[in-house]
This record gives C-alpha cells, sequence and structure tokens, in this order.
C-alpha cells in the first residue's frame, strides 16, 4: 500500500497473510490502495485506507482482524494491531501500547501471531463479491 512506514507495511502484511480468499481479496485491495490519513495518538495509531471503487470487496462488510502482536523498540509491554474492514473495504489500521507512550521512532521491531500455528476465523470465502 502506498505510504506506510515500515511498521505499518509489516503489520498490514502479517494480518493479510495466509490461503483464505477473503485475506487474499484484501490484499488485492492493500495492494491497490493508498493511505488516506494517519493520525499518532501518542499511545499508538490510526492509519486511514482509500481503496479505489473497482476493487472487489468482501463479505460480511464489517469485521475485524486482530492476531497481530508487536514487540517493538522503546515498549517495554509490546503492541497490539487491529485491522478494521468497513463496506467491505480496507478501512483502518490501528496500532496501540499497552499502557506506556508510543515511542517516537520505531526502527526495529518483531511481530507475532498470538497463536501458533495461527487460528484465525475468517468469513465464508463464498462472500467476496464484485464492488
Amino acid at each position: 500500500m502506498e505510504g506506510l512506514e515500515d511498521l505499518e507495511r509489516g503489520v498490514l502484511d502479517k494480518l493479510l497473510a495466509g490461503e483464505h480468499p477473503v485475506l487474499a481479496a484484501l490484499r488485492e485491495q492493500a495492494q491497490r490502495g493508498r493511505l488516506l490519513s494517519r493520525e499518532r495518538t501518542g499511545v499508538g495509531f490510526y492509519c486511514s485506507f482509500e481503496v479505489p471503487r473497482e476493487v472487489p470487496i468482501v463479505e460480511p462488510r464489517n469485521f475485524e482482524i486482530d492476531d497481530v502482536n508487536g514487540e517493538l523498540q522503546g515498549l517495554a509491554h509490546g503492541a497490539g494491531f487491529v485491522l478494521f474492514v468497513r463496506d467491505g473495504r480496507l478501512d483502518t489500521l490501528e496500532g496501540f501500547s499497552y499502557d506506556e507512550p508510543w515511542p517516537p521512532v520505531v526502527n526495529e521491531f518483531k511481530l507475532t501471531y498470538q497463536r501458533e500455528p495461527r487460528e484465525l476465523k475468517l468469513p465464508d470465502p463464498s462472500g467476496v463479491s464484485p464492488s
């Protein structure tokens, strides 16, 4: 996705990794989408996305993927991330710390799934439809 920082891109890639058809459709959205805005909150960030209307949407139209954790330089307790899908499109990526200030710069990080092997529950793949 155009405009993302290294951590944001790494998190998005990890959240969208996998064989599920919904993940494949969301990866296409990410490949063709762009960063619309970034808000730094002091304890994390929000990245809002814009996906072209001609890119296929997913069903159900509203859900979250939140099974990635991060170890970041400058955070003693790590970070969590949530990817929001709204109206069938990638909408927002949230990153947050656990009760500590977000580091001003993140150069080093390690991303892991909450469970290994990954146990992600996603919508029925028959729900992928054209916009």
